[in-house]
């Protein structure tokens, strides 16, 4: 008894952790977070841009061509623009595209000072390698090579009014001069690829368990919310099953903890035997698995838990010569059949699954039944409590 009493114990502590995890996880947007990243970055460099402008148009003794207004209210859109487009509507979704038009506009920016700053002979000609090495940086190799285009033909335009002569000879020496631009942006452009291939590589592992090559925790959770915005949107079923291993203590302590290893690597094997190509499954802890099951009501649900709970138990491995089988205890919720909030399918199959765990393991419980069984203890607790409340009156009157 007290080691039943134990286990169930343990349980307990086991659903109470699970809560606690799921109320601290965040659906964490990792291109969210590197786009941002790279505005703020971009907002700095306009800046900079801004502040170069702005001193060299000050500088006595500098060539500028247009009126002082008009400098200055070029300066000030621009000031504007970079305001204006990066610090209203903070909260809102950052996007690559967004990225793309500071670039073009930096790019309209910077020709317009040249045009009015002596073109090609301008020292602030230089300033196009901000727009090159921000799009190599920020954006993709397609936008960057239009940009280098763009800012070709700009240069040759702007040499053409210097009155450079595009034979031969002057192409040539226009091609020399530019060529540094189009060498920063090619070795930008493959220093971000690599940085990116990397980046891949990392999302990939930091997203992978490593011992069953199934999901982890922090991957899935995006895809959960993911889902269940669609299944509430279009009112489809989406089905929850949480996955426990009964004895992998047990089996930790009797037989080492390969063999615990093992054991973990064969269930999530016969999970992914078990279920659809388009269920999405996870390995959520220690020796828990969650399974995402879109499209599939509550009776489906549950008769996918009984087989897969079958395979599992029917299922062996060797550890060192000694044969080692398993099982396992399964949660499940539904929406909308069980449960009227999508996003607490997760809390309660893990409901569920503790039920499970209560009630004597290898089972496969869903979130009503699980509420049938509690609701039938809470009456059966209340009249026994009536019962001895009546034998303890009766017993004070005599």
């Amino acid at each position: 008894m007290d080691k039943k009493g134990g286990k169930s114990r343990n349980d307990k502590q086991k659903f109470q952790m699970r809560s606690q995890d799921r109320d601290q996880s965040k659906d964490l947007n990792i291109d969210q977070i590197e786009l941002k990243g790279f505005s703020r970055s971009l907002t700095e460099i306009e800046f900079l841009l801004l502040i170069l402008v702005i001193l060299y148009t000050v500088v006595p003794g500098t060539t500028v061509t247009a009126e002082p207004f008009w400098m200055t209210l070029s300066i000030l859109a621009y000031a504007v623009f970079v305001l204006g487009f990066n610090y209203v509507n903070l909260d809102t979704p950052q996007y690559a595209w967004k990225l793309a038009i500071e670039t073009w506009v930096m790019i309209i920016f910077i020709t317009w000072i040249l045009w009015n700053t002596g073109t090609i002979q301008s020292p602030l000609l230089n300033l196009y390698l901000l727009v090159v090495i921000s799009s190599a940086i920020t954006l993709d190799k397609i936008t960057t090579t239009l940009e280098i285009i763009l800012i070709f033909a700009v240069y040759v335009f702007l040499g053409a009014k210097s009155g450079i002569e595009y034979d031969m000879a002057g192409f040539s020496e226009t091609m020399v001069y530019f060529s540094p631009f189009v060498l920063v942006a090619y070795i930008t452009t493959m220093l971000a690829s690599d940085v990116r291939y990397g980046k891949m590589m990392f999302k990939a592992l930091s997203e992978t368990d490593e011992m069953t090559d199934l999901l982890n925790k922090r991957s899935f959770i995006p895809m959960f919310n993911k889902a269940a915005e669609v299944a509430m949107k279009y009112n489809q079923p989406l089905s929850v099953m949480m996955i426990d291993a009964d004895n992998l203590k047990e089996v930790n302590d009797k037989f080492g903890h390969k063999a615990g290893d093992k054991l973990i690597v064969t269930i999530a094997g016969t999970i992914e035997d078990c279920l659809r190509t388009s269920d999405i499954i996870c390995r959520y802890g220690g020796d828990e698995f969650v399974a995402l099951l879109p499209q599939l009501p509550a009776t489906r649900a549950v008769e996918t838990g009984e087989r897969l709970r079958s395979a599992v138990e029917n299922t062996s491995f060797d550890a060192d010569g000694k044969k080692i089988k398993s099982t396992v205890s399964i949660g499940i919720a539904t929406y909308p059949d069980e449960v009227g909030n999508v996003f607490e399918l997760l809390e309660k199959a893990d409901e569920a699954l503790y039920e499970c765990k209560r009630t004597g393991r290898n089972l496969v419980t869903s979130y009503s039944s699980a509420q049938v069984v509690s609701s039938v203890e809470h009456v059966s607790t209340a009249s026994l409590y009536e019962v001895k409340q009546g034998g303890s009156r009766k017993t004070d009157k005599t």
